[in-house]
């Protein structure tokens, strides 16, 4: 599977498709996987050694999960429920429930809260100190939640019918601004800008906009969307879903993945790709960058794209960890 020295593959990959990936805060090696199969996996990726450390089972597949610190997990999916995870006692705790799947989640490390977000129309708020309940306030919205993403207070959420909200921590009775995607096709990734100034968002029909959150006529002017994961194979045009975003923590670049089995980076500043890394032998699902942008971990599994027909011919689910260098800096970097 690992196309050159840069990349390994974890040992004991899930045996059902990978719904998300996340590095823990302070470990630059620690990894949280959630797959299709019921399973939240956690691995050390160094890698001298990469090991399974411990494995989580669920009731149904888990679709979203996060750090708080390195020592705690969350995860949340098809059953409804919102769980911590003790990564070193292997202790599950259930914090509560939504009323539908959720289908995405990440930690404010601003107010030391998990967000939830859920096909039910709502966010959840959850302290896992409190003694008793855990959920400390819950926010309906005007549709399902696909996808949520923050950086420093600010939460941007998006839904389905393309709606975006976009919220501040610090008072979320009502969202700052309301948007509709740039994107004419369903929402298929989210991911916000380290710097703060905004995000990137893209579709299943190969296509990227990148977005600012200052709502001034001069910002809004400088967004844009472009395509990518398409190609032209004997004439007929492929285009494939963009499936997953995740911004370096350090240079602000961003990576996309696709269904066509690619992983690019992208200098958004520049509008312009920086590297398409080797194809894989499935698509890939998720993606995210350690604490300190020298990994890339990648879930290669079958998306659904081709329905039941493409299963017969898809590969079993890998996790390819690529150590990352000067391809991921944007041109004019210090020290590039």
């Amino acid at each position: 599977m690992a196309d050159d020295h840069n990349t390994t593959t974890l040992p004991s990959p899930p045996f059902d498709s990978i719904s998300s990936l996340h590095f823990a805060p302070g470990h630059p090696d620690r990894l949280l996987l959630s797959s299709w199969d019921t399973t939240v996996r956690y691995y050390d990726t160094s890698d001298s050694a990469p090991e399974l450390k411990a494995k989580f089972d669920h009731r149904a597949a888990v679709l979203a999960c996060t750090f708080s610190d390195d020592a705690h997990g969350y995860s949340g999916g098809l059953d409804t429920s919102v769980r911590e995870l003790d990564l070193t006692t292997e202790k599950i705790t259930n914090l509560g429930q939504h009323n539908d799947s959720i289908s995405s989640m990440s930690w404010s490390r601003e107010q030391s809260t998990l967000i939830t977000g859920s096909w039910d129309r709502t966010l959840r708020f959850w302290d896992p100190r409190q003694p008793t309940s855990a959920q400390t306030s819950s926010h309906g919205t005007p549709e399902r939640v696909y996808h949520l993403d923050l950086i420093n207070n600010t939460l941007v959420v998006a839904m389905a019918s393309r709606l975006f909200h976009i919220y501040d921590l610090r008072n979320m009775s009502s969202p700052t601004q309301q948007r509709e995607s740039s994107l004419k096709y369903m929402t298929r990734s989210l991911a916000c800008m380290p710097d703060g100034q905004g995000y990137a968002t893209a579709s299943t029909e190969g296509r990227i906009a990148v977005e600012y959150f200052d709502p001034s006529p001069s910002a809004q002017e400088k967004k844009y969307a472009f395509k990518c994961h398409r190609q032209t194979i004997d004439d007929i045009d492929h285009v494939w879903p963009v499936n997953a975003l995740a911004f370096h923590p350090v240079y602000n670049t961003f990576a996309s993945a696709g269904s066509d089995g690619t992983v690019s980076i992208w200098d958004h500043k520049v509008k312009k790709r920086l590297r398409q890394y080797p194809k894989l032998t499935n698509p890939v699902s998720s993606i995210a960058f350690n604490r300190d942008g020298t990994k890339l971990a990648m879930g290669v599994c079958y998306t659904w794209d081709e329905g039941e027909t493409g299963l017969k011919t898809a590969q079993q689910p890998v996790v390819v960890i690529r150590k990352l260098g000067d391809e991921v800096k944007p041109k004019g970097w210090p020290g590039n």
